[in-house]
């Protein structure tokens, strides 16, 4: 009979019931975050940039600092593929000319040149994590002195592919170490306004509203220049951190704030109050596991906001500085419209920003939805 379900459908329709009622919370939340298929893609580029991050030395085709000063400003090479010679992977070299009218030097693509790249090839000297040394890259030319410069150089001849991969791991710690610091204040702070309400309640909202009611820009900017100029670079890149989650908690502590208002007269948190359970224990057991998801989601869009405050600050100066290398960093140094004109690869710092940050937000934007997987 038409419109009737078969066996098959009954029988697989019965299996898939009580697994999604016997399925944790975190399963679910999976579940309905892989419906977004933006939100998948976007969190599969997130763990390549982490992952960039995390062994950028390996990954970068020269240590950070190395320069040739007869390669400044140089264009970006293509990675070309023979199949009929050998080498068969190889990119070309080219012959640069002082231009006396700009000062810099126009470069022309030598094809008689070939140089061999091949995977694990050695170069650079480098520690891995600052504990591991090594000088196999992941790719490089056969002879380490030969050019290899897949996203042109900057003003001092050194690699920008390099420095984009270094500049990473800088800019992307700086957002978790940023959102873990402004964690424990909007946990901490809203925790306490949202649970026990009332003049408590009151004075953190001032509080919170007063931070919020100062332009973020101008208070960065005040807070940076405070920073002494003779610190050192772990030093300044701890108060950029600092300086970031000091201004972010804001927006977490309301949210957090209220998440407990909306739970603190459920069934489940009175039982645990009348069972005789301390309020720390009521709070840390029982009520914030019931939104940890939307924790998570909060986190995940307050990411991008880190990255590009400390890429604004750097590119104006008063964030980390050289020999640190961030994207902020990298964008300072492409400020002139002089520079610009010439060598307009030195904003591919600016597109790691971009493609970072839309990644992140539609990670964040799928979390969110994905918060309360027992709605339709």
């Amino acid at each position: 009979m038409t419109g009737t379900p078969s066996l098959v459908d009954l029988s697989a329709a019965s299996d898939t019931a009580p697994t999604l009622a016997l399925a944790s919370q975190r399963t679910l939340v999976w579940r309905r975050f892989k419906r977004n298929k933006l939100a998948v893609v976007s969190l599969w580029i997130v763990g390549f940039i982490y992952f960039v991050a995390v062994f950028c030395e390996f990954l970068a085709p020269h240590a950070q600092d190395t320069y040739a000063a007869d390669r400044a400003f140089a264009p970006p090479q293509v990675l070309k593929v023979s199949l009929t010679s050998s080498p068969h992977l190889y990119v070309n070299g080219y012959q640069g000319t002082p231009n006396p009218e700009t000062l810099l030097r126009d470069y022309t693509v030598d094809k008689s040149q070939r140089y061999g790249v091949r995977l694990f090839a050695k170069g650079d000297s480098y520690k891995l994590w600052g504990l591991i040394p090594a000088d196999r890259h992941l790719i490089s030319t056969r002879d380490a002195t030969a050019p290899f410069h897949l996203l042109g150089t900057d003003e001092q001849g050194r690699d920008q592919l390099s420095r984009l991969i270094y500049g990473t791991r800088i800019s992307m710690s700086v957002g978790l170490i940023g959102v873990a610091a402004a964690l424990v204040l909007g946990l901490l702070l809203g925790g306490i306004s949202g649970y026990f309400g009332g003049l408590t309640d009151g004075i953190v909202q001032r509080v919170i509203e007063f931070f919020m009611s100062i332009p973020t820009l101008p208070l960065w900017l005040g807070l940076a220049a405070a920073v002494p100029p003779g610190w050192s670079p772990l030093k300044t890149y701890f108060a950029i951190t600092l300086i970031l989650s000091l201004i972010g908690w804001t927006g977490l502590a309301r949210v957090i704030r209220s998440r407990f208002l909306q739970i603190r007269g459920e069934d489940f948190v009175l039982a645990a109050e009348l069972d005789g359970a301390r309020w720390h224990r009521v709070v840390g057991r029982h009520m914030l596991p019931a939104f940890t998801s939307h924790i998570i989601a909060s986190l995940t869009l307050a990411v991008p906001g880190m990255i590009l405050g400390e890429t604004a600050l750097s590119f104006l100066g008063l964030g980390l500085q050289a020999p640190v290398v961030s994207w902020g960093v990298l964008l300072g140094s492409a400020q002139s419209i002089r520079v610009l004109s010439a060598a307009p690869w030195l904003l591919s710092a600016g597109v790691a920003v971009v493609i970072t940050v839309m990644a992140l937000n539609f990670v964040g934007d799928g979390l969110r939805d994905a918060a309360d997987p027992y709605e339709s």
